[in-house]
């Protein structure tokens, strides 16, 4: 059984959601990664049921995928809480940068947040009265960022390490080194002494060197071939789209191809543009068999129920 203090409270989520990490001590009461915007009441309704009367006075973001930061503008408007975003993305958020934020890029959505302070590699933050050491984490994403607490032994891995795997490794879709970061990235992981791990997608775990065997493993095998990359990353990008909406025809698929950056650069590393109607098709067929999250009903893909 995976035990955490009594400080450290963790609201599991799905798909669509990031785990939200809730870390409470006598002076704050941190939120680590908020969710997805469609899920924003949901994670509030979390914080508040744990909270009470209590206010929320922190969220940390381990980087701004929308998953994991779609729920701060809700929160913030819940209450006057501190944001803290990793240093590199600041100008981005500041200036909201649609062309350099993912969230058009990839087809979702996250509503317009605040932030007031930042985080690095180097930095430390004092929550759940536990001592955090903030590590850089690029691979899945440049601006990533892990939290390690060496006393309790405990590692916030967000998407750089799951129980099986980690999260798609952008850059390389786009021509940017990405695996060589995903693999040194692991390698600091095995360096440090970590009892449980809390990802940003699963239950924490403690078999942390099992974990680590299968994620170096699946770097190896990302690496012989990246066109694996991007397929996975297309498939988990589709599904992601089709959880939030429930339903969409294939040709509006095919739009989302050419709108989305990232699902576009996908596309093109697997098959030329005049090929990308099969491509979908033999994609969907994939995700559609009897214990897929999708299904197609005549001319649409359709989310089968969780």
């Amino acid at each position: 059984m995976t035990t955490l203090p009594a400080s450290i409270r963790v609201f599991e989520r799905g798909w669509l959601s990031s785990n939200n990490v809730l870390l409470i001590d006598d002076a704050c009461a941190a939120l680590v990664d908020t969710g997805y915007a469609s899920h924003a009441p949901q994670t509030l309704a979390l914080v508040q049921q744990t909270l009470g009367m209590r206010p929320l006075d922190l969220i940390v973001n381990t980087h701004l995928h929308s998953d994991h930061c779609g729920g701060n503008a809700l929160l913030q408007t819940t209450w006057p809480c501190r944001t803290l975003i990793p240093a590199s993305e600041a100008d981005t958020v500041r200036d909201w940068d649609e062309t350099r934020l993912s969230f058009r890029a990839t087809a979702q959505t996250c509503e317009r947040f605040r932030f007031t302070g930042t985080i690095a590699p180097g930095s430390q933050l004092r929550l759940g009265g536990l001592d955090w050491q903030v590590l850089g984490a690029p691979g899945h994403d440049p601006h990533s960022l892990m939290l390690y607490c060496a006393h309790e032994r405990i590692l916030i891995s967000a998407d750089a390490l799951w129980e099986n795997g980690f999260g798609v490794i952008f850059p390389e879709l786009e021509g940017e080194s990405g695996f060589a970061e995903q693999q040194a990235v692991l390698d600091a992981i095995a360096r440090l002494d970590v009892r449980v791990v809390i990802p940003g997608h699963g239950a924490p775990f403690t078999t942390v060197e099992q974990a680590l065997e299968r994620a170096f493993s699946r770097v190896a095998w990302l690496r012989g071939d990246p066109v694996r990359n991007a397929k996975n990353a297309l498939k988990v990008l589709i599904v992601f789209k089709l959880l939030e909406v429930r339903a969409m025809s294939f040709d509006t698929l095919l739009d989302m191809l050419d709108s989305a950056a990232v699902m576009r650069a996908a596309a093109s590393m697997l098959k030329p543009r005049s090929e990308w109607p099969p491509l979908v098709s033999e994609i969907i067929g994939e995700l559609a068999v009897a214990s897929g999250p999708l299904r197609v009903d005549g001319s649409r893909i359709v989310a089968r129920d969780a």
